[in-house]
């Protein structure tokens, strides 16, 4: 059960982050509402909420996500792939240092991205992708191996459709994982539940379980009926001014 969660304002300067897909310009007043949106589902959720405000030195701050690897036994600060990234970690060290000590940080050479961190109760998918390296995953390995978890690589360099390894799953619970078509056959999940996702709704394999709900992105209904057979209690928001900007619903939040 998460009793706490950390997210970031959008700044308005949002549009200008990071991003590879080609699908317009976000609305910022849309990014706002949704934003909003997500965080009182948050609160719904009966989670405890830290919001940081909108910090215009960093476009992409509001997906605190990829800042920081948290678990129940301890957490780790990342490294960003991308340089231009850096300083969120810094910025958001001391509101992490209030909750978790101590409070390690992935060092150079090593890079790592909070988004390629799948949590599957005590195992952890470590995506090696363009923003996280072997050198940053074999540190996250090590430290995660030291609070008593296991873990393993899963290399999705050569893969165009996603950025972040939680683009393509999400555990939630229950021994299921929800999994776009193009890596359901990969023979580490063999022995999970699988909700496989259509090609032409693999943007919403990127879910959340939060205590008694999983949210997913609004407007893939497939999806949506295919997890409520399966007893689960989805709750869909609206991201399409996230999806955008390569941001998922995991994406915006810390949660533990």
């Amino acid at each position: 059960m998460f009793t706490k969660a950390i997210v970031c304002i959008p700044s308005s300067n949002f549009a200008s982050g990071l991003t590879t897909v080609d699908l317009g310009v976000p609305d910022f007043d849309q990014v706002l509402e949704q934003h909003a949106r997500y965080c009182d589902a948050l609160s719904e959720c009966r989670l405890e909420l830290t919001v940081l405000n909108a910090d215009l030195r960093y476009p992409d701050s509001t997906f605190v996500e990829d800042t920081a690897v948290l678990t129940t036994k301890g957490a780790m600060l990342t490294r960003p792939g991308a340089a231009t990234r850096e300083g969120e970690v810094e910025a958001i060290k001391p509101i992490l240092q209030s909750f978790f000590d101590p409070l390690p940080c992935i060092e150079a050479p090593g890079t790592l991205d909070g988004g390629d961190i799948c949590e599957a109760e005590d195992h952890f998918f470590i995506g090696v992708s363009h923003r996280t390296n072997e050198a940053g995953a074999a540190q996250l390995a090590a430290h995660l191996a030291q609070l008593g978890y296991s873990s393993s690589l899963i290399d999705i360099r050569a893969m165009t459709s996603i950025l972040h390894l939680k683009s393509g799953i999400s555990y939630i619970g229950d021994n299921t994982i929800v999994v776009m078509e193009e890596m359901a056959d990969n023979p580490q999940f063999r022995d999970f539940n699988l909700v496989r996702v259509s090609v032409h709704e693999s943007y919403a394999a990127n879910c959340v379980r939060v205590n008694d709900r999983v949210l997913v992105p609004a407007g893939f209904p497939e999806i949506l009926e295919e997890l409520r057979r399966r007893g689960f209690s989805p709750l869909a928001l609206d991201m399409s001014e996230f999806q955008k900007m390569d941001g998922g619903l995991s994406c915006l939040s810390l949660r533990f």
